[in-house]
């Protein structure tokens, strides 16, 4: 999965930061070229997810379970399959992989005639294992998804009233969880209509949130490389260009390998970011996150906007360094 964020994100990174321009609408690359480079970058995005969970289950089934992970990795990251305005995510991902994996392999141990024995492994198990991911995702998981979404939306609404730095932790709790997925969006979305609404507290909190994961990691890997392999380590090089755009998903790689011990990492920093930025006042316009909306003028207060990335990616690294244990 690693080459497929790293490149995605990349792109996306490089068309953001040389071709956006700041807008009520977040950032938004107006340049044709530039344009047709944060298109390919979302392209190698899409496949961040199906292939994750496709080879998940490729090493629980072999062969027979590739097809059907990578097609169950797609529906969980699509939420159009199951009317949810965002997918899964890659917590969805995994969770299809394992699924579509099990199915294979439980397939694969059925007694069959010797005349059907040869189409098993290429016809029977794939199309068996994909008819029952896409069912449970699309009739099971679904549905739990998108009302996690609406209740989540309804809490935040219900707490704008309450103390600025509960929300501010909950948000950057919310962004972090899932780093792209209906969580962090359900966040996101919020933070984005409070914008309409006049309040840009709320998305300069976000805005600090939303980084400080990819960063967070990659300053990690700089600190100790004793404990990430080197494909990690360059992973950690790819995530610190993705943070300063704003891009969350430069830490999937490696919540995926290690989510016990990442996933509260990069949840506290956040979550310390997030209030640090709420308590200065630090105000974001756009609905987009990272330190390219400082440089393009979009924070208010933008030196406690750096100051809360700062001490959030501190706090990260210092957590999941301080709790990973050296590679061996």
């Amino acid at each position: 999965m690693i080459p497929f964020v790293v490149v995605g994100g990349l792109l996306i990174a490089l068309s953001l930061a040389i071709g956006g321009d700041p807008t009520g609408e977040g950032l938004q690359v107006k340049s044709e070229f530039w344009n047709t480079v944060l298109s390919v970058g979302s392209v190698g995005f899409t496949f961040m997810v199906p292939i994750l969970a496709g080879f998940i289950a490729m090493s629980i089934a072999d062969r027979p379970g590739l097809a059907p992970g990578m097609i169950g990795g797609y529906i969980a990251a699509n939420g159009s399959f199951y009317h949810s305005e965002a997918g899964a995510g890659f917590l969805g991902g995994i969770v299809a992989g394992f699924i579509a994996g099990y199915v294979a392999k439980w397939l694969k141990s059925w007694s069959v005639p010797k005349m059907i024995q040869p189409i098993m492994p290429i016809l029977v198990i794939p199309i068996l294992s994909t008819f029952v991911v896409a069912a449970l995702f699309i009739y099971v998981i679904g549905q739990p998804i998108s009302s996690m979404m609406g209740g989540l939306t309804h809490l935040l609404n219900n707490m704008q009233g309450t103390s600025s730095i509960a929300l501010a932790l909950i948000l950057g709790a919310m962004i972090a969880f899932d780093m792209g997925g209906p969580v962090n969006k359900v966040a996101f979305l919020f933070g984005a209509t409070m914008i309409g609404e006049g309040n840009v507290y709320i998305m300069g909190a976000i805005a600090a949130a939303i980084c400080i994961p990819p960063l967070g990691m990659g300053v990690a890997t700089l600190l100790n490389k004793k404990k990430y392999e080197k494909e990690e380590q360059e992973a950690g090089k790819a995530a610190l260009a993705m943070g300063l755009v704003g891009i969350t998903e430069g830490a999937i790689p490696f919540a995926a390998k290690d989510p016990l011990r990442v996933i509260p990492s990069i949840m506290v920093g956040s979550m310390v970011g997030a209030a640090i930025a709420m308590v200065s006042k630090v105000g974001d316009h756009v609905p987009h996150g990272g330190p390219v909306v400082a440089v393009l003028g979009a924070v208010d207060n933008w030196i406690m906007f750096f100051i809360s990335i700062v001490i959030g990616v501190m706090v990260t690294a210092l957590m999941v360094n301080m709790l990973k244990k050296d590679v061996q």
